[in-house]
């Protein structure tokens, strides 16, 4: 893997490729700045090899027109605070203003460049643009996993402008070895604990990761396709009644690879969708009619635990509860702890995907996995095992 460590960049401009599409309040002030942390390492090492950095990056969908809202300015002294220096910004990302900004710049310095969106020719992936953007830098640093699944000019078009000097930052590297951990080289057994609502959007993943698992967890609302393709009664609960015959193929094709499935066997029911619902605990095969489940029993939760707790390997993706309400939130809790002792006790644990994600940082599990994804929509596809454009540009 070709990584920013085999180069020297003294006296050299850096132009990377960054994910600072963060969330803001309506006074636009970043609100989770977890993002701009990560890629502190590769701007911190480029700079202490006595070279300068041009970060670029998208914010928001502008739709190829100027936007106020969505200007990188106001995101600029985030931006200085996390990297620890004074970031300079420039109101242009191509063009005379923008050559003038990366031409002034000395060792040591940062420019941020303006929204790449602003130009519709980003997102076309268009090689006039990729052309001029590379015209700023010595070399080229792709440390934008978030978007590394697009093949735009700014992630994949514009690394054909230097042949020689291409490179994966460190934040790039930490995802592709840790997905790369799961699907091949981690330590058995391995376990992949799958949530969220509908199995459709988990297909893929589930065919491509079956050679590599030995344990797979299926909670959250999909576990009831796979529970009434079996024969059991589920009430109201989620469903995708298309999906019923795909549910069994895939528990057959478990069973071809070795792979032990674990399915909820008790399960919260609520008589309606909402905090506030009357609940209780049933039979997940034995629900009644006017009953939904909405999070894992206990005896589900200690039969994860088990499972977990002999894991060496485990990958997260997707919650096994409704827990964004607080009364449906335990299963999904649970099992954030039994994957904290886990790795406590020397397992390699990587969450993934927008809610897995979205709760560890809820919860304070963040510290406590040993890698959560800064990439949603790429880190799906490279589980999918699809080679991710702004990848395959770096190792072309």
């Amino acid at each position: 893997m070709k990584t920013i460590k085999d180069f020297d960049f003294k006296n050299k401009k850096a132009l990377v490729r960054v994910d600072f599409n963060v969330p803001q309040d309506e006074n636009l002030k970043v609100t989770d700045n977890t993002r701009i942390v990560s890629v502190k390492p590769t701007v911190d090492k480029i700079l202490a090899d006595g070279g300068s950095v041009i970060l670029m990056t998208h914010l928001g969908r502008p739709k190829g027109e100027v936007n106020d809202k969505y200007s990188l300015k106001n995101i600029l002294d985030e931006v200085s605070s996390v990297l620890g220096r004074e970031v300079k910004f420039v109101d242009e990302s191509i063009g005379e203003k923008a050559e003038q900004a990366s031409a002034e710049l000395q060792p040591g310095e940062i420019l941020l460049l303006e929204n790449l969106r602003f130009h519709s020719d980003e997102e076309k992936g268009d090689e006039a643009f990729a052309e001029k953007l590379s015209k700023l830098g010595d070399t080229y640093v792709n440390d934008a996993f978030g978007t590394a699944h697009r093949a735009h000019a700014s992630t994949a078009v514009i690394a054909e402008f230097f042949p020689s000097t291409k490179f994966f930052g460190l934040l790039m590297e930490n995802e592709l070895i840790a997905i790369d951990k799961v699907l091949k080289s981690g330590e058995k057994p391995v376990t992949a604990i799958l949530g969220g609502s509908k199995v459709s959007t988990k297909i893929t993943i589930i065919e491509n990761i079956l050679p590599a698992i030995d344990n797979l967890i299926i909670g959250g609302g999909m576990s009831f396709t796979f529970i009434k393709a079996l024969g059991g009664k589920i009430g109201q609960s989620i469903v995708e009644d298309d999906k019923l015959s795909l549910a069994l193929e895939i528990l057959e094709k478990a069973k071809e690879h070795n792979v032990e499935v674990y399915l909820p066997t008790d399960v919260v029911i609520a008589d309606d969708f909402n905090n506030e619902a009357e609940k209780k605990v049933a039979d997940i095969r034995e629900i009644p009619e006017d009953w939904q489940g909405l999070d894992a029993g206990p005896k589900s939760r200690e039969i994860f635990n088990d499972v977990l707790l002999n894991s060496r390997t485990i990958l997260w993706n997707g919650p096994i509860g409704v827990f964004e309400m607080s009364n449906f939130a335990e299963g999904t809790k649970a099992l954030g702890e039994s994957i904290a002792e886990a790795t406590k006790l020397g397992a390699f644990s990587l969450v993934g995907g927008g809610d897995s994600v979205a709760f560890v940082k809820q919860f304070g599990y963040s510290d406590k996995v040993s890698y959560v994804s800064t990439g949603g929509g790429a880190m799906l596809e490279s589980l999918e095992g699809l080679e991710l454009p702004g990848v395959a540009a770096i190792n072309k």
